[in-house]
């Protein structure tokens, strides 16, 4: 036997070992594209639904609304009132994609302390919004409560809100509609920019079913925005958000917050003062 052959013969195990290896990553790979293009509505969605006799129970004056969307969707909107009876304006509030309302209720007496009733939707499959949920239907209900906005007041008294999932929703409506300002509570580039964060591996940008350009819309949007965005958010990147100032008018804002997190931005002094500016 040669030095050849017996070269060829100590390689060909490790031959065999590279290709099994290679084998089980491909499987690896592959299997988990799948899981993650199947699975990536409770990815992204996290819903926790109510039934329709559940009693809402708040700190703040409420009204409860059940709106007919079509034969079968209804859409469920809470009304949070101040307790003074003079109102400066309305505030649209599009929440993020956890629960429902009864979550981020706590957040309205930010609003109507300063004299702003909030009006708050839950999307379909949340709460007690009935539906299935796609992202065109998000978009036409959110729009409608907007519609809704048009017929108590004046564009110069409504106000869009965005929260993390919302923010993209937001900014929708904000594109389609006149107002007085847009404001967005950590926000993302578009649904695949943050499933890239995640999954940097995998093609997101044609695997995700959801795209929410929120960078699009806001190139529509003719009223001032405002950004807020922790450098510490472990949900969606600071680098997400920072991205949208490329779709900024020169009297857009981004307010970057050192150390703030995803859920506690209300709590820093530079998010207060800012609210406190734009809710004059």
């Amino acid at each position: 036997m040669n030095s050849q052959e017996e070269t060829e013969i100590k390689t060909k195990p490790i031959r065999k070992r590279w290709l099994f290896w290679l084998q089980i990553i491909i499987i690896i790979y592959c299997g988990a594209g799948i899981a993650l293009y199947y699975l990536q509505d409770r990815f992204l969605f996290h819903p926790k639904k109510l039934d329709s006799s559940h009693v809402f129970v708040f700190d703040v004056p409420f009204e409860e609304l059940k709106i007919p969307f079509n034969k079968t969707d209804t859409m469920s909107l809470v009304k949070f009132f101040p307790k003074d009876s003079i109102r400066k304006g309305v505030i649209l509030y599009y929440h993020g994609n956890m629960d429902n309302i009864e979550r981020y209720a706590g957040f309205a007496a930010d609003f109507t302390r300063k004299g702003y009733e909030v009006w708050m939707p839950d999307y379909p499959g949340f709460g007690k919004s009935t539906g299935e949920r796609t992202e065109d239907k998000m978009y036409e209900q959110a729009y409608q409560v907007r519609r809704l906005a048009e017929s108590a007041y004046h564009s110069d008294s409504v106000i869009i809100y965005g929260k993390s999932m919302g923010t993209g929703i937001a900014a929708y409506v904000a594109s389609t509609s006149q107002q007085r300002q847009l404001i967005l509570e950590t926000p993302y580039y578009s649904i695949p920019d943050l499933f890239s964060h995640y999954a940097f591996m995998y093609p997101t940008s044609y695997m995700s079913n959801y795209k929410i350009p929120l960078w699009r819309f806001l190139k529509e949007v003719k009223s001032p925005v405002t950004i807020f965005h922790g450098t510490d958010d472990g949900v969606i990147p600071y680098k997400s958000a920072a991205k949208l100032k490329q779709s900024f008018k020169p009297s857009d804002k981004f307010i970057t917050i050192n150390e703030g997190k995803h859920n506690n931005l209300s709590g820093f002094d530079v998010y207060k003062k800012a609210m406190d500016s734009l809710l004059q």
